[in-house]
């Protein structure tokens, strides 16, 4: 490469990509990496498997970056290389890939061996992909084992009887290595290549290693164990369970360590469904009520977050018999829990258990509990309540809804927290629509029209999306006698905060009241805002006539809008001339004016 003679231009693909993965630059070698497939394309099937595959299986010496790169493009590289019938050249690169120190780049490599061992036949997969697995299995590094871990599932089905029972060994070893790091990665595939053994071995070997993982030392190990349950117990027959699966579950809710207790309360009901009601009943209630009460407030959360679909996945002859006697008093604790994230993770389904529990039952148990949670000092237990309003409501009906709860959703619109605010003002359209005109009118329309003078802007912008909600659900007629007065009464607040306020509004209600209900009231107060000694009120009164021009008629257009941007377009401050003159311009376009 050093001399500066040309190169022949069949030559040249290759010369580029050497030069260029040899720079210093570490981006210019990942656009060459990430430019392999052209290369392979110009270079032709068989120099890119004789020159370009071999080149680049001693090249693997570079940035994490670029290594990760190359790994993604070699597993899409099966028809640059001439299809599956030369598929198995692919596997070298990719092997010394899967065995580099930086994880990210070794399950990249893993993956894109996975996607072309689908590629090989039986017999290619048997003669190079096979001894590919033994060959990591056996590395003298862990790197090299746990990426083993990730390709048995997918050889295994497809291989000799002879090869299958090479491969269950070589997991058995796996399982049972003395890298905490190795055991941790055969733990991880454990339901996976659970799935493609035949029954007789599940029984026999994946059993015996799952019970050896599940009582690790290290309980990263054992964690992942019992996330592999939940595939072991759909895949064994149900008079198995019982006495091979759940004493492995019960202990993993009794583990030493909370972060195993945590990942069998994030399981639960995957392990529920896949062990059934029957011993869901007898034994998986005992061991969810000990996750509701665990000393650990993370898994506490956890199991808080599965109550609505633990309770929904009951049998139907003993739900309601589990839940008031078995789940509620632990409900009822976990309301007043000392920690803010279990108490916003039960309420963000606690609402869910209305459907559950039936009209009677839910006034009776759970309504004093969403009181008290609309009342919670923290502003997400009380955020989660009214996001999920709409779930009691179709139980139990808007009349009792709004007895028993309207009155502290009207106390928590003023909230000193925003977002609470924000939250209720998002529900109001659904709200309105259930309690009905009158109703909200005596009861809610003036915190609707409070919102509009918020202090915070976000409040402010919900709640003129919020008045065109309601105007769609009640109709111009309603708008004209009841927004519309209030909202141009703001033209003539002091606070030029206000005034902008009225402009938005109208921006927003324009369209739903139509023609005539904005040239009659709304047009004459936005046209009167343009004299506004604030230029932030006048090019926002700019922008208004540009939103509204449209639904205005032609002789209005002329005779009202157009003389106003054209006094406006000569304004003092620049931003209000900028403006004026985009509505202009827009009204022209659409040959409005």
């Amino acid at each position: 490469m050093a001399s500066n003679e040309p190169l022949a231009d069949d030559l040249y693909p290759i010369a580029v990509l050497i030069d260029e993965l040899r720079n210093d630059d570490v981006q210019i070698r990942l656009n060459s990496i990430k430019k392999l497939s052209t290369i392979a394309l110009a270079l032709g099937v068989e120099r890119t498997r004789t020159e370009l595959i071999p080149f680049l299986t001693e090249t693997i010496y570079d940035e994490d970056e670029v290594l990760l790169a190359l790994a993604e493009q070699l597993g899409n590289f099966t028809p640059l290389v001439g299809g599956i019938e030369y598929v198995n050249v692919l596997l070298n690169p990719l092997e010394s890939l899967a065995t580099v120190e930086e994880t990210v780049v070794r399950e990249k490599a893993v993956d894109s061996l996975r996607n072309i061992s689908q590629q090989h036949s039986p017999r290619d997969l048997e003669m190079y992909f096979f001894p590919l697995i033994k060959r990591l299995a056996q590395g003298d590094w862990f790197t090299t084992r746990t990426s083993a871990c990730g390709l048995l599932s997918v050889c295994y089905p497809r291989v000799s009887a002879q090869a299958k029972e090479e491969l269950r060994k070589i997991f058995t070893d796996l399982c049972k290595d003395d890298t905490p790091m190795v055991r941790r990665a055969a733990a991880s595939k454990l339901g996976e290549f659970a799935k493609v053994l035949e029954p007789l071995y599940l029984k026999s070997d994946i059993i015996a290693l799952w019970s050896h993982l599940a009582a690790d030392e290290q309980d990263s190990v054992r964690l992942l164990a019992v996330e592999a349950c939940v595939t072991i117990a759909s895949l064994l027959p149900q008079d198995g369970l019982e006495q091979q699966v759940m004493p492995v579950l019960k202990q993993a809710v009794e583990d030493k360590s909370w972060r195993v207790r945590y990942m069998a309360a994030d399981k639960f009901v995957e392990l529920q469904k896949a062990v059934g009601p029957e011993l869901t009943k007898t034994d998986l209630v005992p061991a969810f009520q000990n996750l509701l009460k665990d000393c650990e407030a993370e898994v506490r959360a956890a199991a808080a977050q599965k109550v609505r679909d633990f309770c929904q996945n009951l049998a139907t002859d003993c739900q309601e018999e589990i839940i008031l006697n078995n789940i509620l008093p632990c409900i009822k604790d976990l309301v007043a829990d000392h920690n803010q994230h279990v108490k916003t993770a039960l309420a963000s389904v606690i609402m869910g258990l209305s459907p559950i529990f039936g009209k009677q039952n839910t006034v009776e148990h759970l309504l004093p509990l969403f009181l008290i949670q609309l009342k919670d000092e923290c502003p997400d237990v009380r955020l989660n309540i009214i996001s999920n309003l709409d779930c009691v409501n179709e139980v139990i009906g808007i009349q009792q809804l709004s007895q028993s709860l309207l009155p502290a959703i009207v106390e928590l619109a003023e909230d000193s927290k925003w977002r609470v605010r924000l939250a209720i003002i998002r529900y109001m359209p659904l709200l309105a629509g259930q309690l009905g005109v009158e109703f909200f009118d005596e009861k809610l329309n003036s915190l609707c029209m409070a919102w509009l003078l918020d202090q915070v802007y976000a409040i402010r912008e919900a709640a003129t999306q919020n008045l065109k909600q309601l105007v769609e659900k009640f109709g111009p007629e309603w708008a004209t006698n009841t927004v519309i007065p209030k909202v141009l009464q703001m033209s003539k607040d002091q606070n030029y905060l206000h005034r902008m306020t009225c402009l938005f509004s109208i921006n927003v209600l324009a369209p739903t009241c139509g023609t005539e209900i904005t040239t009659k009231f709304m047009l004459p107060t936005v046209l009167l805002l343009a004299s506004d000694n604030v230029a932030n009120v006048r090019f926002n009164v700019a922008k208004t006539l540009q939103k509204i021009g449209p639904i205005l008629d032609l002789n209005t257009l002329h005779e009202q809008v157009k003389p106003t941007l054209e006094k406006l377009q000569s304004d003092r401050d620049s931003d209000v001339c900028y403006f004026s003159k985009e509505a202009v311009s827009f009204l022209q376009g659409s040959k409005l004016i």
